[in-house]
């Protein structure tokens, strides 16, 4: 038969039998539509909670409603309302939300898995994404689910509401909440979409008995907050944590009181001439984009959090999980360094005759040096020492803690700029997708890819990162201080800047 006669008969039976399957699964408000795709079936878009707009708008999200039609779930939904994403610093194009759509009506999830099975019983892994709490969503390239999936775990990602609009309080929406607080809705929200996955996943071959929780940056901070929060009590036996916690006050998470969140909401509504939450709901999303107040992060609201994360651990009120966490080498989100001179006197203005000790960690013997002790410091002060703390109160409370450290420096070439191992960088080697990135990968890459997404695996799967084929990967306890260096190779080594994280921990607890 003549080449051109066959062409178009293949393209018709690829068209019906090709890469891409449909699959139709029923949820709790409906059955859905998506597709296998190379072995994994992806669903794109899922509702899981009602949109929250108008005058759903700063509350705590709301049931979805049921539909008759199948609903397609082919592709991401809207991204969460923010500002117009564009790369800086470390972050390329990979690690932001698509430019659109944008928008309010964000409440939706992402499920991959490798059998739609009720019978498979997937270990289930549930990833928040990070941004600051202001930025962010789970269409961004370098959280594709695929690659875990195919490694025998069921991986979900779920959108919240970020910025004021996910976490904006106010005297007059504390007042109509029927449990009398405001803000934190964007925790609400992964709360909610966690209450989804325990009803739900059963039928896309999960075991809602087998959730890890796992997040980076502001996703971090997230996972440190549900594993104290009581209304997320039974909703995840595991958490993953990359570069973020909310266990002391610091530079880039102060701890404000309710009276002062409220205030902040209060600022907003004068600063744009509304006299009440009506007149701010009815405020097009592109106005409040642009406003300069309202909070936008979370806090201590004495609902989501009745009390700080040292408070709830303390007093045995934590959630019981096994708990693996880190962060990276060059984990710093810092301007141009100051000068010798000028860092050395910056330090003795806040900390007067303390500043002393702190420059034994921190040196200012040159311009050169204290730059680099500057990147340390803010590292240390930012993600190091929250993390630091976080795991003593886990261990105290005798709960497992593996700790890990990201060493290794991203390969880099022009016009991409080096910035070694970066806040974000591990990111594409825990989840397997260094292909998700455009960078000159070198075989280290990919063998230290293959070891992270095994550990993030394993513990997904047990509680524990360590398996078959792997470097031994020790628990953490405060005597021995086991740390996992991830880099190439990746070995066990006492914890870098012990000394220096007991200091901060000293002073932001005693400051």
């Amino acid at each position: 038969m003549n080449n051109r006669l066959l062409l178009p008969i293949i393209l018709c039976i690829y068209s019906i039998t090709g890469s891409a399957q449909p699959v139709i699964i029923k949820t709790d408000k409906g059955r859905i539509e998506g597709y296998t795709k190379d072995q994994i079936t992806i669903f794109k878009g899922i509702p899981f909670a009602a949109a929250p707009v108008g005058h759903l708008r700063w509350k705590a999200p709301q049931p979805a409603a049921p539909w008759q039609d199948i609903k397609k779930c082919l592709q991401f939904s809207a991204s969460p309302a923010q500002a117009s994403p564009m790369p800086f610093m470390y972050w390329s194009e990979e690690f932001l939300i698509p430019k659109e759509p944008i928008s309010e009506d964000c409440l939706y999830l992402n499920v991959w898995t490798p059998s739609v099975k009720p019978s498979a019983k997937l270990p289930v892994l549930v990833y928040i994404y990070g941004g600051g709490f202001r930025s962010g969503g789970t269409a961004c390239p370098i959280y594709d689910g695929a690659a875990m999936a195919k490694k025998g775990i069921l991986f979900v990602s779920i959108n919240y509401r970020v910025g004021l609009f996910g976490f904006m309080a106010h005297p007059e929406l504390s007042a109509e909440a029927p449990y009398h607080h405001s803000g934190n809705y964007g925790i609400l929200d992964m709360i909610a979409g966690l209450q989804w996955v325990q009803k739900n996943i059963a039928a896309f071959g999960g075991d809602p008995s087998k959730v890890t929780i796992a997040g980076q940056s502001a996703g971090s901070f997230a996972v440190s907050i549900l594993c104290a929060s009581p209304l997320a009590r039974g909703l995840f036996r595991g958490a993953i944590a990359e570069s973020g916690a909310s266990v002391l006050p610091g530079p880039i998470r102060p701890q404000i009181t309710a009276a002062e969140a409220e205030q902040t909401g209060v600022e907003l509504a004068n600063a744009l001439g509304c006299k009440n939450i009506a007149e701010l709901r009815a405020k097009p999303m592109d106005d409040l984009i642009k406003a300069r107040a309202g909070l936008n992060a979370p806090y201590v609201d004495g609902y989501v959090l009745p009390a700080s994360l040292t408070e709830i651990y303390t007093t045995g009120r934590e959630n019981k999980v096994a708990l693996m966490m880190g962060w990276n080498a060059d984990d710093k989100i810092m301007g141009k360094p100051a000068t010798a001179t000028d860092y050395i006197q910056s330090l003795q203005k806040r900390f007067g005759e303390k500043s002393k000790e702190l420059l034994t960690w921190y040196p200012a013997t040159d311009d050169a040096t204290a730059a680099v002790s500057q990147g340390n410091m803010n590292r240390d002060e930012s993600f190091g020492v929250q993390m630091f703390a976080w795991a003593a109160l886990q261990e105290k409370a005798q709960h497992p803690v593996y700790m890990y450290r990201f060493n290794r420096a991203l390969p880099a070439s022009s016009p991409v700029t080096a910035f070694g191992a970066f806040h974000s960088g591990e990111i594409v080697y825990a989840y397997d997708n260094l292909a998700t990135l455009d960078r000159p990968w070198e075989k280290e890459d990919q063998e230290l890819a293959t070891t992270m997404s095994a550990y993030w695996t394993n513990f997904t799967k047990t509680g524990n990162p360590n398996g078959k084929g792997l470097p031994d990967w020790p628990r953490y306890h405060s005597n021995s201080e086991n740390v996992q260096l991830l880099d190439a190779p990746v070995s066990t080594t006492m914890l870098p800047e012990k000394k220096a994280l007991e200091w901060w921990m000293n002073y932001y607890r005693h400051p």
